[in-house]
């Protein structure tokens, strides 16, 4: 799987690593609905840095279709929201 991070570039992730992310994306979801924005900030980063632990960087001249996009590192709460879809920016790894 290909996940771009917006403002940085893409990696290349495991599809078996979602299930691991899952549980980072249901905290920003329920950050997100409680309008916990320095939980917000925190878990978002949290994600991010998690993604770039277990991706493989793609080089930075490669322009690969994205599964997966995720917000930038500065993305608002309400940035975020509107890149939500059911399941919250990761899709249900079960």
């Amino acid at each position: 799987m290909i996940v771009r991070i917006m403002g940085e570039g893409q990696v290349t992730l495991a599809d078996g690593r979602l299930a691991e992310l899952d549980k980072l994306d249901d905290e920003l979801l329920a950050e997100m609905e409680n309008g916990d924005g320095p939980g917000f900030r925190a878990t978002l980063q949290a994600l991010l840095a998690r993604v770039r632990e277990l991706g493989e960087p793609l080089p930075d001249d490669s322009l690969e279709p994205s599964d997966l996009i995720l917000p930038s590192p500065d993305a608002t709460l309400e940035e975020v929201r509107e890149l939500l879809g059911d399941d919250g920016l990761i899709p249900d790894g079960s």
